[in-house]
């Protein structure tokens, strides 16, 4: 029995409660992770509730702030504005205060000035009566002379009147006398022009139409110009002969164009054609030997006109050469 004692198997070991003990374990450790888990997930969503709740707040405050903001600077524009315009006040019157202290400093210098000068004014006074009553005896005896003067002046103007009587007779008889030469010459052109229908005696103007001294727009003399010229020359140096050399006399020519104007490059106007015309026959006549210190020329355009119309007759009427004894 002993030695079947000493060789009894030995029991297989029994694992399963230990491994019972592991899986409680583990669930106990799993239970308290999760409880852990689950107190977190509180805890943190309050915490996130709270800062919404704090971030929504914060942005309230942000816009109150914002718009207080906007106020304030529409508030400190308000004010810089009203400080401008307070400043600008300020300045003015302290420019006028400075004026009206300046004002008042000349003032009380132009008081004391016065005041000054009146007493120097009263003896000036003085003085001036005593020089007003001496010159009152000076023109007492200056109304003396002039009285005396008038008398002769009176004489002196009697003596003018005279003289001017004396000359108006004697320029009308000079008016009379260069008259009857002015006759003298135009009769003598007649006998030597002839009785010809172009050339007229208006008044006292011998008038010659253009086209028998000039072409078309031209102002040279043409041959049978220049030979009508000669017997106008021919006409007036006799007269001259006879007129008195204390008569101031010229012979004057005058140049005519009619209305249509005219532009070349010799002439800008009618007046320059005119002009060009009447120097054409003056210089003739000085070339002929005339004095030219009796010449004159004169130059009208188109602006004298004896015939308004706008015929063809009437054009060649006033494109015409006038001559004309007058005074000088």
């Amino acid at each position: 029995m002993a030695l079947t004692r000493g060789r009894r198997r030995p029991e297989p070991m029994n694992y399963w409660p230990g491994f019972v003990d592991a899986l409680s374990t583990m669930l106990l450790v799993f239970t308290f992770l999760l409880t852990v888990f689950v107190m977190a997930q509180y805890f943190l969503s309050r915490d996130v509730g709270g800062k919404d709740a704090a971030l929504a707040r914060l942005n309230r405050e942000i816009e109150e702030l914002t718009a207080l903001l906007s106020l304030e600077k529409g508030g400190k524009t308000e004010a810089q504005q009203t400080l401008a315009t307070l400043t600008a006040t300020l300045d003015q019157t302290r420019r006028e205060r400075d004026a009206l202290a300046a004002s008042a400093s000349a003032s009380s210098e132009t008081l004391d000035a016065e005041k000054q000068l009146s007493a120097k004014a009263r003896s000036q006074v003085e003085l001036l009566n005593q020089q007003i009553a001496a010159l009152r005896r000076q023109l007492a005896a200056i109304e003396e002379a002039l009285a005396a003067q008038e008398a002769k002046d009176k004489e002196s103007q009697a003596r003018i009147a005279d003289l001017g009587s004396r000359l108006n007779v004697a320029l009308a008889q000079k008016v009379q006398e260069l008259a009857r030469y002015r006759s003298d010459f135009f009769g003598r052109l007649r006998e030597i022009l002839g009785d010809r229908p172009d050339v007229k005696v208006v008044g006292d103007r011998f008038v010659l139409p253009s086209e028998v001294l000039f072409e078309t727009g031209q102002a040279s003399l043409t041959t049978e110009g220049r030979a009508e010229i000669d017997k106008i020359a021919l006409a007036l140096t006799d007269v001259a002969k006879e007129i008195p050399p204390e008569i101031p006399w010229v012979l004057r020519v005058d140049g005519h164009t009619d209305k249509r104007p005219i532009s070349s490059p010799q002439f800008k106007s009618n007046w320059d054609l005119s002009a060009a015309r009447a120097i054409a026959v003056v210089q003739y006549l000085a070339a002929k030997g005339f004095a030219p210190q009796h010449l004159l020329a004169g130059a009208f355009g188109e602006f004298q006109p004896i015939d308004e119309g706008d015929s063809d007759e009437a054009l060649r009427r006033n494109r015409r050469i006038e001559l004309k004894i007058t005074e000088r």
